[in-house]
Formats: structure tokens, C-alpha cells, sequence
């Protein structure tokens, strides 16, 4: 049950990875000489900086660890709070955590991202970012975040991990804001199995960044840069396999996206006349990613009954997507003194629990998508699945 690009797997990246191992040379770094090393990491950074219209990408191991590098890079201190969605993949959280942060959760609204209107009452003198996360693929109310991040002297990373391809008003996402983090995982509009990217305008940032990722090395795209280090780094480099499996992806975005885009127009004006639910708001119709469909009921009982009948579940149910569901992370919080339990979010929990999934690329049972139809999916098959929708809700 994978993303759309997965069901796009082809010859280009057969190709692509056959490349590499044939090269015998897998590592990211090597010499622009030797005929054997194929930059394929590198250039998988450089056309997606081209494509999401940034200074600067930089090659990961995941999202996850887009994430972490990209909050250390902020230059982000122990004990200072960052403002998160109390709807978001378990990451979000965990990556703040891991880098000494205290997540202070916000309400989402009825396009399932951060509430901007919460924002501003969870604000505290120790608040220092906000992580908009563009969950399912739907872009955050952008304008109204920076607007108060720019009051509050906040610095914005974008979790667009669930987003890739995704623009609000003409601008592609993890541009808008001070740096951005993606995901290559194979549940991702495009994956190269696990990996990430991170993309930013600030050459500070980057540089950073990149440090992070590679035991404090400055960037160098083909060679290991040598020389003092500015910063203490880990190991979240990108291999040449992995790059040459993301980079023959990439190249098939835009074509995915936008069949994604008609598929799911299609099925949701197939399904539109049915009574007792609205769709999920989008904060900019033309630059949703489509990966889903989410169905907001208008009664929880109403939610429960169709999606039982599809052999789904409401999203509230959904796993490590909602704060309610992390035992883990709940306990973590109490030891900060953020105790949190299910009710602490009531506008979430009303949202989450009247709402369901539709699958249109991203076919997940553990973000209640486990239902619905594939970038694959033919007409007859989008109008079955809509006749079957609709008969449910009647």
C-alpha cells in the first residue's frame, strides 16, 4: 500500500539504479574524473532546488532526518518551544524532542493543518518557531502563519514530508518559509524507498545544514570538503542508489501530480450530490497535491457507519498521525510539563473523529486511506468506487 510514485516504479529507475550499481561507485562523494562516480545525489539536489524555485537542496536519509538538521540549522536552543499541529505524522514531534525542543501542540482547522487563529494563544516569551506541517498533501494557510511569525520574531520550518509537489498561490512548499524538509519514503508522492530533501534560500542555513548531515563538513558537491568545522554533524548523508531512484522520480512529478489532480476531480464531482459531509477546506485549490480525499461527516456516528462500511476508519483512529495515539510522546511531554490526553484538543478531536480518507495516490491504511482508488485507477473503476461511496452514505 505505497504512494503514487511507487505505482510508477518503471525502467527509468531500473535504469537508474542499475547505472550506479554497474558503476560499482555508491558513495555520494567522489571525484568529477572518475568515470565511475555518477553524482547522482547531486544532482538529484540541484534539479530539485530548480524545481521547488530555491537557493538550495540538500540529499537526506528521510524525512525525519530533514527535519532534525533542518531545526538544528535554525539555531534553535534546549528548552525553547516550538509551535506544532496536534494532527501531524509522530516525526514532528519527535524530531523537536530529540533536539532538546519542547513541541507545544495547536489546534488544526477543517483543512486538517495548523489553525492559525490557535497560533497566537499558544505563544509564550520561550516560543521561538513554528513547524506548519501540509498534511495530506494540503498546503497550510501560509499567508496568515508568516504573517504572525513575523510579528512574534518566529522562525518557520515547513514540514512538506506529506507534500511534495504541493504550492500555495504559485510558490511550491518549503519555500515559503525559512528552510523546508521532505520525504522520499515510499508512502510519499515520490519515494526512492526512504530518503529527504531540504530545501532553503539562506546560504547560512544551508551551510549549516548540510554540517549537520555530514560531521560538520561545508557543502562540496562532489568532494569532501576539508578544513575547519564549524559545527559538530552526524551521518544523514544520501547514497548514490537511493539518489538515482529519488532523481528518476523526480522527473515523473509534475506528471503524477497532475493525474493525480484529475482523478481525484473526478471522483470527488462524482460523489459531490451525496448528502451529510463536506470536503476537507483547501487552503489553495490549485496547489493541493492530491495525494487524498478527506471527507469531513457531518455527525461522528455518521463518520463511524461509512467509513466501517468501507473497510476504513476515521481518521482519529489513524496511528501516529494524532497526538491522542502516541503514548510515547504523550509521556515525554508530561516529564516537560506539558501534560496532554485525548479532550486537551477538543476542535482536533471533533475534526479528526467526523473525518475519513479517500485514497486518490496515497493508499495507507495507517493514515485511515486504505480505501478508495490509485493513481493507477481507470475511469470505470473511479466511478465504481464513487457509486459505492455514495450507496454508503444513503
Amino acid at each position: 500500500m505505497p504512494g503514487p510514485g511507487a505505482y510508477w516504479y518503471g525502467e527509468e529507475e531500473k535504469d537508474a539504479v542499475m547505472e550506479v550499481m554497474e558503476s560499482g561507485y555508491l558513495f555520494r562523494y567522489g571525484s568529477e574524473n572518475d568515470p565511475k562516480f555518477l553524482h547522482k545525489v547531486s544532482t538529484l539536489e540541484s534539479e530539485f532546488a530548480s524545481y521547488c524555485g530555491a537557493n538550495h537542496a540538500l540529499a537526506t536519509s528521510s524525512g525525519t532526518s530533514s527535519l532534525l538538521v533542518s531545526l538544528i540549522a535554525l539555531d534553535l536552543k534546549p528548552g525553547d518551544e516550538v509551535i506544532v499541529p496536534a494532527y501531524t505524522f509522530v516525526a514532528t514531534y519527535s524530531t523537536c524532542i530529540f533536539a532538546g525542543l519542547v513541541p507545544v501542540l495547536t489546534e488544526i482547522d477543517e483543512s486538517l493543518s495548523m489553525d492559525p487563529e490557535d497560533i497566537e494563544h499558544r505563544i509564550t516569551p520561550r516560543t521561538k518557531a513554528i513547524i506548519p506541517v501540509h498534511m495530506l498533501g494540503n498546503p497550510c494557510n501560509m499567508d496568515r502563519i508568516m504573517e504572525i511569525a513575523r510579528k512574534h520574531n518566529l522562525k518557520v520550518l515547513e514540514d512538506s514530508c506529506q507534500a511534495t509537489g504541493a504550492s500555495y498561490k504559485g510558490r511550491k512548499v518549503g519555500t515559503i518559509g525559512d528552510i523546508g524538509a521532505f520525504s522520499l519514503n515510499v508512502f510519499k508522492t515520490i519515494n526512492s524507498g526512504d530518503g529527504g530533501l531540504v530545501v532553503t534560500n539562506d546560504q547560512k542555513l544551508y551551510e549549516t545544514a548540510f554540517g549537520v548531515h555530514d560531521q560538520g563538513h561545508k557543502p562540496n558537491r562532489f568532494g569532501v570538503e576539508v578544513g575547519a568545522r564549524s559545527v559538530l554533524g552526524l551521518n544523514f548523508r544520501m547514497n548514490e542508489i537511493t539518489g538515482a531512484a529519488g532523481l528518476a522520480q523526480l522527473r515523473k512529478l509534475d506528471q503524477i501530480v497532475a493525474v493525480l489532480r484529475e482523478k481525484k476531480n473526478k471522483l470527488k464531482s462524482l460523489i459531490s450530490g451525496a448528502e451529510g459531509f463536506k470536503f476537507r477546506v483547501l487552503n489553495d485549490p490549485e496547489g493541493d497535491a492530491a495525494t487524498l480525499c478527506t471527507i469531513v461527516f457531518d455527525t461522528r456516528e455518521l463518520a463511524v457507519k461509512v467509513s466501517k462500511a468501507l473497510g476504513s476508519k476515521t481518521i482519529d483512529q489513524s496511528g501516529w498521525h494524532v497526538y491522542a495515539n502516541m503514548e510515547h510522546v504523550l509521556g515525554h511531554l508530561k516529564e516537560v510539563g506539558q501534560p496532554h490526553t485525548k479532550g486537551s484538543y477538543p476542535k482536533t478531536d471533533d475534526i479528526l473523529s467526523r473525518s475519513m480518507n479517500i485514497s486518490i495516490g496515497v493508499v495507507d491504511g495507517g493514515l485511515g486511506a486504505g480505501w478508495g482508488i490509485n493513481i493507477n485507477s481507470t475511469d470505470a473503476e473511479i466511478e465504481a468506487a464513487a457509486k459505492q461511496f455514495t450507496e454508503v452514505c444513503k
